[in-house]
C-alpha cells in the first residue's frame, strides 16, 4: 500500500497520477445472479450473487443519477477519481485528531473501496483506494463508473444496488423512480439503517429534503421541481412486495440449480407464477392462521395449478422471512379424508356407481376398527355418493379393503402422488404422508378431464439473451376414463354442496372438492377444483402437535374459499371438464405405465393413526 505521505502527494499533485508507475487494480469480479420473473414478466426474486449487473445510467431518468451525484459527489464529472482538496483536508483533520478519518471520498473512491478493499479506516488503505480510483477513471467512462457504483451500494433491508432497492421499497424498476423516490434512495446511502424508508420514515424524509436541496444547488432541478417533490408521499412497502413469491422462488431455484448447476453467466428464469394469485394465497394463509391462532393453528400452505400443470400460486408458510421451510413442497403430512377420492375412484373403476348402496356400520379389518368423526354414530344404509359427501370412515375402509389397497395406491400414483404409499388398512383414511403440491397435482386430474397433470414452475431459462431451456408440452395422458371420471366429479360436487365442504363454496362456479382431517387434529386439508384449475390448502403445526379441533371443514375450507374467491377471476371460467365419452365399462388404466418409482408402494408404519 501507499504511505500516508504518498497519499498527500497524490492529493497535492493530481497530474502525477497520469504516470504508468501506478499499480494495476485487481480484476472486477461478480458472481452470477439468477433473476426470476412471474408469468407477466414482473420481478419476483433474485438468487445467487449479491450484486446485479452494472446499472445502465442512460436508461434512467436524468433525476435518478443526478440525485446520487448531488449528495455523494457533486464534482463527480470534473475530477479524475478524487478531490485533492477534500483528501488533504481529511488527512490534516486526521492528524489533528490523532486518528484516521473517513471523509472526502468521491463516488469513484467509494466504488474502489467496495470492489477491492475493506472498510478499515487507515491512511494506507486510503492511499490504495486513491490509486484504484485513478485506475477506474483511466479504464472506464463516468457513466460506467456511476453504473457500477449504483449496482454495488447497500440500501438496507437486504437490498444491494439501485434496482434491488427500487423494487424493495417502491415495487418498481429503477427506470420508473420519481424525483422524490430517487432523493429518498440517494439519502439512504449515508446510513442504510439510520435513514431506512421503512424503519426511519421521518429521518428518511428529512434526508430526502437535503438531497433535493443539493440537486437545486447543482442545477440538476429547479426550485419549483424541488417544492413539488417535497410534498409528495410515495408509497413505501413495509414488507418486501415480492415476499409472497419467495416459497415459490425457493422451489424453482432448486430446480434451476439442478438443470444449470454452475452458471457462468447471469440467468433469467421465466416462471408460471401469477403474482397477484400468489399474494392472494399468502394473504389467505396468514389471515386464516391468525383467525384460528387460539385453536393452536400455526402454519398453512396453498398450491394452485392450472390444467397444463403450471403452478400459478404456491405458498409454503405464513412468513418466509421467519420460517422459510417450504411446507407446500417439502413437508409430508397425512392427508386424512382428502385421500378418499382415490379410494372411491378405484371402486368406481371396478364397477360401483354413486348410487351403489352401502352401509355405515361398525367394521373391523385385520384387527383395526375405524371410527367416524362422530365416534359411535352410524348412518346405516346410504349411497356411495352420500358416504363420500359425509366423509364416512367405515365405508371408505371397507371399500379399500374390497377393491384392494394396492389398487388404491396404484390409483393415487397414477393421478400424481409421488411419495411412498402404505397399504395397511388405515391407508383408506389417508395415513400416507404426502405434500400439498402432489395432492394438488392429483386433484388436477379430476379438473382436467381425467388427463394426468404434471406440476411445473419454469417456462424458460435465458442466458446472455439466448434461450437455454424451453418447457415443452408432452402428449396428454388419460389417467381417468369415463364413466368413473364423471361419477367422481358428481360425488365431489355433492361433497361441497351438501357435504363437509360447504364452507368452501364460491357462488357462480362449478366446484368440487373434499375436506381432510387427521383423527388427532394434527393436519387439516381442503382440496378442490373447477374446470382446468385445482388447489389444495393445508393447515397444521411444524412440531406436529394437535390443533384444537380444527377440521378440514372449518379453517381449511374457509382458507380455500378466501383464496379461490381472489384466484378464480384470474383464470378462464369453465365447467369441470367432462373427459372423453364413456365406452363400454372400461378396465382401469394400467398402473405400471405411470409408476415413477418402483418402490412407491411400501408397507405402512406400525404407528399410523386412523384419520377421517
Amino acid at each position: 500500500m501507499l504511505s500516508a505521505a504518498a497519499a498527500l502527494a497524490l492529493a497535492a499533485a493530481p497530474q502525477a497520477v497520469q504516470g504508468p508507475e501506478l499499480p494495476r487494480m485487481p480484476p472486477i469480479t461478480r458472481a452470477p445472479q439468477i433473476t426470476y420473473l412471474d408469468r407477466s414478466g414482473g420481478l419476483i426474486g433474485v438468487r445467487g450473487g449479491r450484486y446485479a449487473p452494472p446499472v445502465d445510467v442512460s436508461k434512467l431518468p436524468a433525476h435518478v443519477p443526478a440525485a446520487f451525484v448531488a449528495i455523494e459527489d457533486r464534482r463527480f464529472y470534473q475530477h479524475n477519481g478524487f478531490d485533492p482538496r477534500g483528501i488533504a483536508r481529511a488527512v490534516v483533520d486526521g492528524i489533528g485528531a490523532g486518528r484516521p478519518t473517513q471523509g472526502a471520498s468521491t463516488i469513484t473512491q467509494q466504488l474502489a473501496r467496495n470492489l477491492f478493499l475493506t472498510q478499515e479506516r487507515t491512511l494506507e488503505r486510503k492511499a490504495t483506494e486513491l490509486v484504484y480510483a485513478v485506475e477506474l477513471e483511466r479504464t472506464y467512462s463516468k457513466a460506467q463508473i456511476l453504473g457500477l457504483y449504483l449496482s454495488r451500494v447497500y440500501f438496507g433491508s437486504g437490498a444491494y444496488g439501485l434496482e434491488a432497492a427500487a423494487h424493495r421499497y417502491f415495487n418498481k424498476p429503477a427506470a420508473k423512480l420519481s424525483l422524490k423516490e430517487a432523493a429518498m434512495l440517494a439519502g439512504v446511502l449515508k446510513s442504510p439503517t439510520g435513514y431506512n424508508p421503512v424503519d426511519q420514515p421521518e429521518r428518511c424524509e428529512e434526508r430526502a429534503r437535503l438531497v433535493l436541496a443539493a440537486m437545486v444547488e447543482t442545477g440538476a432541478i429547479t426550485a419549483a421541481q424541488r417544492d413539488k417533490a417535497v410534498v409528495q408521499k410515495p408509497r413505501v412497502w413495509k414488507t418486501p412486495p415480492m415476499a409472497s413469491a419467495q416459497y415459490f422462488v425457493d422451489w424453482a431455484d432448486a430446480e434451476v440449480r439442478r438443470m444449470v448447476p454452475k452458471p457462468a453467466r447471469d440467468l433469467v428464469v421465466e416462471t408460471t407464477l401469477d403474482s397477484a394469485m400468489s399474494a392472494a394465497a399468502a394473504a389467505a394463509a396468514q389471515a386464516t392462521v391468525a383467525r384460528y391462532k387460539a385453536q393452536a393453528a400455526e402454519q398453512a400452505a396453498i398450491v394452485a395449478l392450472d390444467g397444463g400443470g403450471r403452478v400459478r400460486a404456491l405458498t409454503g408458510g405464513v412468513d418466509h422471512a421467519r420460517a422459510p421451510y417450504n411446507r407446500a413442497v417439502t413437508a409430508r403430512r397425512q392427508a386424512g379424508s382428502a385421500w378418499k377420492p382415490f379410494v372411491y375412484l378405484t371402486a368406481l373403476e371396478q364397477g360401483l356407481t354413486p348410487d351403489t348402496p352401502v352401509v355405515d356400520e361398525p367394521v373391523t379389518i385385520a384387527g383395526w376398527t375405524p371410527a367416524n368423526y362422530d365416534a359411535g354414530s352410524f348412518l346405516g344404509p346410504v349411497t356411495l355418493e352420500t358416504a363420500l359427501a359425509r366423509s364416512v370412515n367405515t365405508v371408505a375402509a371397507r371399500l379399500a379393503d374390497e377393491a384392494g389397497r394396492p389398487a388404491v395406491a396404484a390409483t393415487a400414483r397414477r393421478l400424481g402422488i409421488v411419495s411412498p404409499v402404505n397399504t395397511d388398512p388405515a391407508m383408506a383414511l389417508g395415513t400416507s404422508l404426502v405434500s400439498p403440491l402432489e395432492m394438488t397435482q392429483a386433484y388436477a386430474a379430476f379438473a382436467s378431464g381425467g388427463v394426468r397433470v404434471q406440476a411445473y414452475g419454469i417456462e424458460r431459462i435465458r442466458s446472455g439473451g439466448r434461450t437455454i431451456y424451453q418447457k415443452s408440452a408432452g402428449a396428454p395422458v388419460q389417467v381417468i376414463a369415463n364413466p368413473a371420471l364423471s361419477e367422481m366429479n358428481r360425488m365431489l360436487r355433492t361433497a361441497m354442496t351438501s357435504g363437509t365442504g360447504g364452507r368452501a363454496r364460491v357462488a357462480g362456479y362449478d366446484l368440487a372438492g373434499k375436506t381432510g382431517t387427521t383423527s388427532d387434529y394434527k393436519d387439516a386439508w381442503f382440496c378442490g377444483y373447477t374446470g382446468s384449475f385445482a388447489s389444495c390448502v393445508w393447515m397444521g403445526r411444524d412440531d406436529a402437535r394437535p390443533m384444537a379441533r380444527i377440521s378440514g371443514a372449518t379453517a381449511p375450507a374457509e382458507m380455500w374459499r378466501a383464496f379461490m374467491t381472489a384466484a378464480l377471476p384470474r383464470v378462464p371460467r369453465q365447467a369441470i371438464l367432462p373427459g372423453p365419452p364413456a365406452p363400454e365399462r372400461p378396465e382401469p388404466p394400467e398402473a405400471d405405465a405411470f409408476e415413477a418409482e418402483p418402490e412407491a408402494v411400501v408397507p405402512a408404519e406400525e404407528d399410523a393413526s386412523p384419520v377421517f
